[in-house]
Formats: C-alpha cells, structure tokens, sequence
C-alpha cells in the first residue's frame, strides 16, 4: 500500500498520516491483514476504542469470504467479537451491521437472521443492547419464491448499561410536523417539537449502494457513509478512536476523518484498503462524492419514462 499524507478539512490544520500498523495516538491506520491482528496493535497500544462499528461478512460465498458451516461462522465471529470488547472503552459501543446467512436455493432457501444468530454472542461478553435498528433500503435482489429482502440490521450495544455517550442533537432529523403544537399542560399553544429536529427512531431509510449510487465502487457490499456518520455522531466525540474490524473501501474511515475521528480498520483484500486510501485522498481535496446523512429519499415524479406505466402493460389490460 501507498503511504499517504492527508490534510484534514480546514477547520482543523493538522496533518494526518495513513499508518499500515496501528500505534497509541495514530491518527488513520489501514491495516493490511486478519483483523485480530489490528485489534492486537490496538490493545497492545493501550488505547481505547469508544465506537467498534463494522460489516462483517455474513457467510454466503462473496469473493472477500471463505464459506463455511454457520456454527463455525459464529465461533469465527466470537473470537472478533471478545477481542472488540477487550479494547473496548468503558463508555463505549460496538455496531454491528449485518444481513441474512441464506441457506440453499430456489424453494428450499432457508434465512438464519444473524443478528438474532450473533445477539447471544454479544451478550456472553456482558453487553446491553441499546438499540434493533432496521436499516431498509429501497433496491435489491428480486426473490420468486419468498419475499425480496429489503433491510438490514444494526445492533448497537454498550459495555456500560448507563454510562455511555448518546449525543441526539448531531443526528436529529427533520420534524415531520414542524406546526404542531401542544394542547394542554404548561406549554399549551407552543410548538410541541424540538426546534433541533427529532429523535431518528431506530428505523433507517436510506439507499445502498448500488451502481447508480454516487459512493459506489467496486465493493460488492458497501454500507452507505451517511449511515456510519449517524452512529459516529451519536456515539463519539471529536478525537475518539473509531475501530472498523472489516474495514472494506473505507466508509467508516472517511465518516471518521470528516467528523474529526481517530480510526483504525483491517482488510484481508488490499485492493480495497488501496481504494480506501484514493477515497480518503480524494475527500481531502474536496472530490469525494458522498450521500448526505439526511437527505430526503427521491421520488419519482412520472416524468421520467422509467417511473410511467408502459404502453404494452396498459393495452394487455
């Protein structure tokens, strides 16, 4: 891998440096390898991660995975897991993001849910899960024997039950009814809502990457940085060590260097890690196209001849 220097966004003059192993205090570091290799850097160092937030793989024969029998796949994940928490800080949370392990084919495709599968895995380390958050996406595969998968799950859990860092104000969104207001009590007649935006549940609605995606590359499952910034904001302060175990081409580490974050990740595939570096270059210097984290979904407005009903299917009514 290239070694890069990078400037941070102007309103912080420091100078980053893309790190191959991860030392106390490191800044970016991309690390080429098995996982448990940099989180043992990580734990070796002394520092503490206040956010371990990842898309692992979920099994089912991508050319980044060896596929195996889900038991083992959940022993796999285990030995990740143990050691996140072991460089976990006490105020901190680990997410993680995950799909369907999808057993056989055509009619006889059974779905193991792995954030159900992993949940007891979590909880053996003496986690509390904060948050289920389903993570719906418009676009997919398109299934003929069982309904086409559109979400995705994020578990959030804390090592502390009640002393942990939730920062709402950085990720509110838009109040559905701005005008509304109270009825009764002490604030009769004022606007009910927070002028700050509200609280954005723990359903998510945003896009995945897909070819038309502006943040899309050659990874053939990458999550979206608008949904890592959430998480990142609410969970962290500026300076935090942000650990990504399956770091990919990079979208927690542009989320993390955007937002003033420290952050270390691993890859197996270093042609993703060199993908990474180009992106976090590229956001640097102000080219990087990304989806902003609250941007309203689009919808078609049937001037489009994609978003019109065909003239074939309207004559064979």
């Amino acid at each position: 891998m290239k070694h890069q220097q990078l400037a941070l966004p102007v309103e912080d003059a420091r100078v980053l440096n893309i790190a191959s192993t991860y030392t106390s205090g490191e800044a970016v570091c991309l690390y080429h390898g098995n996982c448990l290799d940099l989180l043992h850097q990580v734990e070796l160092s002394g520092d503490k991660a206040q956010l371990v937030i990842t898309s692992p793989p979920y099994n089912v024969g991508k050319e980044y995975e060896r596929p195996m029998p889900l038991e083992e796949y959940v022993e796999d994940q285990r030995q990740t897991i143990k050691a996140c928490v072991d460089i976990l800080a006490e105020s901190g949370s680990i997410c993680w993001q995950v799909g369907h392990y999808i057993h056989g084919s055509g009619k006889d495709k059974e779905a193991f849910p792995l954030d159900l599968v992993l949940y007891p895995v979590f909880k053996s380390f003496g986690l509390t899960l904060k948050n289920r958050v389903v993570w719906q996406f418009g676009h997919g595969l398109h299934e003929t024997f069982r309904f086409s998968g559109r979400h995705e799950t994020l578990l959030w859990f804390t090592r502390c039950a009640n002393d942990y860092v939730f920062n709402l104000d950085p990720i509110r969104i838009p109040q559905k009814y701005p005008g509304k207001r109270s009825y009764r009590g002490d604030k009769k007649g004022k606007p009910s809502g927070n002028p700050k935006g509200k609280n954005p549940t723990d359903v998510w609605d945003m896009p995945n990457v897909k070819s038309n995606h502006p943040e899309k590359t050659e990874h053939p499952c990458q999550f979206p940085v608008g949904l890592v910034e959430r998480m990142l904001l609410a969970t962290t302060n500026p300076n935090d060590l942000v650990v990504d175990p399956y770091m990919g081409v990079g979208t927690t580490a542009i989320a993390a260097v955007k937002h003033q974050r420290r952050v270390a990740g691993a890859d197996i595939e270093e042609r993703y890690l060199n993908i990474a570096e180009d992106r976090l270059v590229a956001f640097q210097n102000g080219t990087l196209q990304t989806r902003p984290m609250n941007e309203p979904l689009y919808v078609p407005d049937g001037r489009t001849s994609v978003s019109r009903v065909p003239d074939e299917w309207l004559i064979s009514k």
